[in-house]
C-alpha cells in the first residue's frame, strides 16, 4: 500500500446529557457542506426551464481483510473505516470479540484494509453470495443467520412514546445530505430521546454498517440503545440490528413479512411507518410505555421530511 495510507482511531469526546447522570458520546453525523459529497448539475424541469440542482456523489470503495479482497462497494465515502469494519461484522467475517490491529485507508486508491492478528480466509463464504433487497444492491455472504438465535436482547429496555416523539423531532431537524441532495438513506444510533450517531449513504445497508463499525471501534454497546432507519424493515435490517445487540428498531418506512417474523423470534421491538404522531408496532410491544398525550404531538413538518414516506 502507498505511504498515504493513514491509520484512523477516532476517539470521541463525551458530553453530559441534560438531566442525566451518565456520560455518552457526542453525536456523529455527515457534513452536508462537504464538497466531496454532493455536486451541482444542470438540467431542465417539467416546463422545459433550465434548473441547477445538487446530486449525491457515489464512489467505489474496495475492502480488504488482511490480504484478501472482500468486496467493492458504492458509497459516499465519508467514513470508509467505519463502513469497512461494520460490513465485516455484519457479514460474520469479524466477531464483536475479535481484535483489529489497524484500519488503513488510501484515498487515492479508494481502498480500505482491515488488519487482524489472526489469519483469515473466507473463500467459501465469498462464493455463497445472496443479493439483498437493499437499495444499491447489497450483498450478504452466506451464513447470514449465523449466531442469530444465540443473541439475547435486553429484556429490561423500555421506550416511552414521549421520548420517541422527541427523538423523531431531533432526527428530522438534523442537517442531512438527504435534504441537500436526496438519493440517500439515513440511520441513527439513539439513546433515550437523542441521537448519538447519525450516518447516511446511498444504500441503507451501508449506513447501518457505518453505525456498527463506529460502535465496535469506539466500544459502544447497544443494549440500552435504539436504532432508527429511513429504510424498509426487511430481514437484513432486523438481522443487523440484532447483531449489534440493539433491542429497539424504528423506521419511517414499512415492513416485510420475514422481517416481522425474525423480530418476533429475537424479541426485537419493531416499530414502522413512524411519521408525525403515527406508528405501528409489530413485535416486542411489551417494551413500550404509552405516556405521550397525542393531542400535543405535532405532525411532521414537510420541510424536514426524510425518505421513507409511503
Amino acid at each position: 500500500m502507498r505511504a498515504s495510507i493513514r491509520k484512523c482511531n477516532h476517539k470521541l469526546a463525551l458530553a453530559r446529557r441534560p438531566g442525566a447522570a451518565q456520560l455518552r458520546p457526542m453525536r456523529v453525523m455527515p457534513d452536508p457542506t462537504d464538497p466531496r459529497l454532493t455536486r451541482r448539475v444542470t438540467g431542465i424541469d417539467e416546463a422545459g426551464q433550465a434548473v441547477e440542482t445538487s446530486v449525491t456523489v457515489e464512489r467505489p470503495l474496495t475492502l480488504y481483510l488482511n490480504g484478501q479482497e472482500i468486496v467493492t462497494m458504492m458509497t459516499i465515502l465519508d467514513r470508509p473505516e467505519d463502513l469497512a469494519v461494520g460490513y465485516l461484522l455484519n457479514q460474520g467475517m469479524l466477531r464483536a470479540t475479535d481484535v483489529v490491529d489497524a484500519v488503513e485507508y488510501d484515498d487515492d486508491l479508494q481502498v480500505v484494509v482491515v488488519r487482524t492478528p489472526a489469519r483469515t480466509n473466507f473463500e467459501d463464504k465469498l462464493r455463497k453470495k445472496t443479493l439483498t433487497s437493499g437499495c444499491a444492491q447489497g450483498t450478504a455472504f452466506g451464513d447470514l443467520m449465523e449466531n442469530f438465535s444465540e443473541v439475547r436482547l435486553n429484556p429490561d429496555a423500555r421506550l416511552r412514546t414521549s421520548e420517541l416523539y422527541r427523538l423523531l423531532h431531533a432526527i428530522n431537524t438534523l442537517p442531512s445530505l438527504y435534504l441537500e441532495a436526496g438519493a440517500i438513506h439515513g440511520c441513527a444510533l439513539c439513546e433515550g430521546d437523542a441521537p448519538v450517531a447519525y450516518m447516511e449513504d446511498v444504500g441503507r445497508h451501508n449506513a447501518v454498517d457505518k453505525i456498527a463499525g463506529w460502535m465496535f471501534r469506539n466500544g459502544v454497546q447497544g443494549a440500552d440503545k435504539l436504532f432508527y432507519t429511513t429504510g424498509r424493515l426487511t430481514s437484513e435490517m432486523v438481522i443487523k440490528t440484532v447483531r449489534m445487540g440493539i433491542p429497539v428498531l424504528v423506521s419511517r418506512s414499512g415492513f416485510t413479512a420475514w422481517g416481522v417474523e425474525l423480530a418476533r423470534e429475537a424479541n426485537l421491538t419493531l416499530i414502522g411507518r413512524c411519521k408525525g404522531k403515527r406508528f405501528t408496532v409489530l413485535a416486542g410491544e411489551d417494551r413500550i410505555i404509552f405516556d405521550a398525550n397525542l393531542a400535543y404531538v405535532p405532525e411532521e413538518s414537510a420541510k424536514h421530511r426524510r425518505k421513507g414516506a409511503e
